[in-house]
Order: C-alpha cells, then sequence, then structure tokens
C-alpha cells in the first residue's frame, strides 16, 4: 500500500510519486561500500600468495588484520565525531582520500612494518565508510525507509566481496600482486568525483521536488542543542546499540579475513579455484541484507512497531546463523558454502536493522556519534576475534571454536539489545 502525505494543506501525496532522488543517494552510497569492501578484503584474498613469498605465521598475518581494526576503532570515533560536526558531504569525502591512498601505499610494502603502516592508514580512511553512509541516510531518508536504504548500501559490502576474488586473481596473473592494491585503491577516486559533484543536504540539492523534500523531512523536527559525548556514554540506547556491534562485528570480520584461509585449510583451493565459493557465499549475502531490511519496514508499513519490526527481523536472522557451526568438518565445499552463505547472510540482514537503531532512537545530530562509537566497539571486538583466531590457529589449527563463538553470537546480541531497551522509542530530550 502506498504511504500518504500531507504538504502545506495539499492533498495527499502518494509516497510513490513524490521523486526519487534519495535513491541515487544511496546508490552512491552502495558503491563507495563496494570500493571499501574490495580494498579491505584485498589481503584475505591474496593471504596465501602474501605468506608464500613473506613467511607469515597465523599471529602475523593475525596482527596485521589487528593493527587495520586497532585504526578503525579509533576513526570511528574521529569520523563518528566529524561527520555530526561538518555532514556526509566533506566527511566522506576526507575518508575516501584516506583509505584510496593507503590501499595504493599497499602496493609498496617490502616487509611486515611496511603492511601493518599501510593496513592502520586503510582502517583509518574506511572507518569513515559507515558513519557518513548511516549520516547521508538519516539526512536522506524518513524513519520508515531507513532500514530497507541502509540494507541496499550494506548490500555493497557483499558485492565488493563477490569482485574481490574474481577481480584479484586477472590483475595477480597479469601484472603481479601489487597492481592488485595499486588498480582497486584508485577506483576510490573516480568515485569520489561523481560524490563530490551529485551530493548535497536535501534543502541544498537542485532538482529535488517539493514532495520528495515534504516526505524526506515528514518526521518530527530533531530537538535543539549541542551533542556532547559523555552523556551518550551514559544512555542505555548507546550501549545496546555499541554492545550488538562488539558482540556481532567480530563475526563479519572474522568471515571477511579467514574464509579465503578456510577454504584453502579445508577444502585444498588456492587464488585460482576459492573465487566460484567466496562468490556464491556474498551472492547470498547480498540477498541477506536487503531482506533483512526490507522485513523490518514491511513490518512497520503493516502498522507494527519499529521495537516488534526491528527485533522480529534480528531475531530472525539470529536463528539462521545457528547452523554455521557445522560448517567446518564438512566433506563437501558446497555444503559448507551454504551453511556459511545463510550465516553470512543473516549477518547482513542483522546488521541492517542494528545500524537503523541510532537513528530510531536518537535525534538526527547525534547519529554520527553514536554510530561512531558503536563502531568503535565493533572494531575492539574485531581486534580480539582477529588474535584469538590466530593463536587458535597456530596452536591447533582448527576453525571449530571461531564458528561455534558466530553460532551463538546473534542471539546473544539480541537479548542484550532488548534487556537495555525493552522498547525503542526516539529520545525527544537535548543529549
Amino acid at each position: 500500500m502506498a504511504e500518504r502525505i500531507e504538504m502545506d494543506g495539499a492533498p495527499a501525496v502518494e509516497a510513490t510519486r513524490v521523486g526519487r532522488v534519495r535513491w541515487t543517494i544511496c546508490g552512491l552510497l552502495f558503491f563507495a561500500t563496494a570500493i571499501n569492501y574490495v580494498d579491505r578484503q584485498m589481503i584475505a584474498v591474496l593471504k596465501p600468495t602474501l605468506q608464500e613469498e613473506f613467511g607469515w605465521t597465523e599471529t602475523t598475518y593475525a596482527d596485521i588484520v589487528f593493527a587495520f581494526q586497532a585504526a578503525y576503532a579509533l576513526g570511528y570515533i574521529v569520523f563518528g565525531r566529524l561527520i555530526d560536526k561538518v555532514g556526509a558531504r566533506f566527511g566522506y569525502s576526507l575518508a575516501a582520500v584516506i583509505w584510496g591512498l593507503a590501499a595504493m601505499a599497499t602496493s609498496a610494502a617490502r616487509d611486515i612494518p611496511h603492511f601493518l603502516m599501510a593496513r592502520f592508514m586503510l582502517g583509518l580512511g574506511e572507518s569513515g565508510n559507515f558513519p557518513a553512509g548511516i549520516k547521508a541516510v538519516a539526512e536522506w531518508f524518513p524513519k520508515k525507509e531507513r532500514a530497507f536504504a541502509v540494507g541496499i548500501f550494506n548490500a555493497g559490502a557483499n558485492i565488493g566481496a563477490i569482485a574481490t576474488p574474481i577481480i584479484a586473481p586477472i590483475l595477480v596473473f597479469n601484472f603481479g600482486w601489487r597492481a592488485a592494491f595499486l588498480v582497486t585503491g584508485a577506483l576510490v577516486f573516480v568515485w569520489l568525483a561523481v560524490w563530490l559533484i551529485v551530493y548535497r543536504r536535501p534543502r541544498e540539492k537542485a532538482g529535488l521536488s517539493a514532495a520528495e523534500l515534504a516526505y524526506i523531512e515528514s518526521d518530527p523536527a530533531d530537538p535543539p542543542g549541542d551533542v556532547a559525548w559523555l552523556p551518550l556514554l551514559k544512555r542505555r540506547q548507546t550501549w545496546a546499540y555499541a554492545l550488538g556491534k562488539f558482540m556481532t562485528d567480530p563475526i563479519w570480520w572474522f568471515f571477511l579475513f579467514w574464509l579465503p584461509d578456510f577454504f584453502s585449510r579445508e577444502h585444498g583451493l588456492n587464488l585460482l579455484t576459492f573465487g566460484p565459493p567466496l562468490v556464491a557465499i556474498y551472492l547470498i549475502s547480498d540477498a541477506g541484507s536487503v531482506a533483512g531490511g526490507w522485513l523490518s519496514s514491511k513490518l512497520i508499513a503493516r502498522g507494527h512497531s519499529i521495537n516488534f519490526a526491528r527485533k522480529i527481523a534480528m531475531l530472525v536472522c539470529g536463528l539462521a546463523v545457528l547452523p554455521v557451526m557445522l560448517a567446518p568438518g564438512t566433506a563437501s565445499v558446497w555444503g559448507a558454502v551454504l551453511l556459511i552463505g545463510l550465516a553470512t547472510a543473516a549477518h547482513q540482514g542483522f546488521s541492517a536493522n542494528l545500524y537503523t537503531l541510532p537513528s530510531d532512537l536518537f535525534p538526527r545530530k547525534a547519529v554520527g556519534a553514536v554510530i561512531g562509537i558503536g563502531g568503535t566497539m565493533g572494531a575492539v571486538g574485531g581486534m580480539l576475534m582477529a588474535k584469538f583466531t590466530g593463536w587458535v590457529l597456530d596452536t591447533t589449527g582448527t576453525y571449530w571454536p571461531m564458528f561455534a563463538v558466530a553460532g551463538f553470537a546473534y542471539l546473544a546480541a539480541l537479548l542484550v539489545i532488548h534487556l537495555l531497551v525493552p522498547q525503542m522509542e526516539e529520545m525527544r530530550e537535548t543529549v
């Protein structure tokens, strides 16, 4: 059923007719996220190649991942605050420049310190992607559409993860592994040029109809006042989001950085052969990302509360992750692909709803800061998961403990979120 809005006493206008400029903005966020994940995942796809050339142990590789995530944790705080001050347009641009240069600089790495430095700077720049993207969604979409919009642009992560194992062998076997980092890093600057031309806030955007602007601004206005971080840290709503990220982000990081090695160890695949399984997993993930956001948006459209819609969507996703515990030891490559693909799809659906919580619970002006706090917690969890994974693999050689953690993480996170925020309502007082 079409939504209807009122504009200054004019007759009701169907939402399907108010315009689609906001979806163009969503498309830009989608492509930025795809490039972000190509640059992020390239080192995971090339891990066997680099491990052979440089003699890395699993702990060494874990340290390189740890450096990325340490910078990601720091950068989330910085960019979350910065983007609330300067807006999505400038904040996203700055992040893109840093991560593009860092990705290209990886091509010049000669030893472990060089990789550590390049990955640290990459993490710093890439940490701005989601705070800026969520801020842009909060600026351009009414609350009823945000989970769906986040699900669409978050699906860019899966497209990036799909593209990486396809692009990497072509570049590596024709030009060497250094070209893989150089070329994919340069893609950032192509996107940046388009972003600077196209993106403006809704009230500054030429060609945006009055009807679409009214639809975008159909939620109640934010209360006055500045955002202070200390009061945010005292809010249980902040910790519901932050702990949800702390408990679930490490699972996605684990899949992103270790799945190529998992298929190499468990099924004997290599750079030329683990592409199809990875592509299949992230194609399945794409469906989960969009479906998770669609489910909660559909429930809201049918009259259910935001509290009910978000939590039911996350519950469905949490249950869908449980079978991933069977992936280690599964004899069939494609059996493991289906189990892991279901889990990654469920993660993306869970994440699409989790990412909307700051805009559900806080005024728009505080969204970037809360996203920054949560992203930092997620990255800290990822750092711990990286060290845990490196230690387990060096000492036992088995992936089972990590998959066991993955299986239960989402239901545990949902329980924590529900205990902290039994009813989701936006705070109307100044924060």
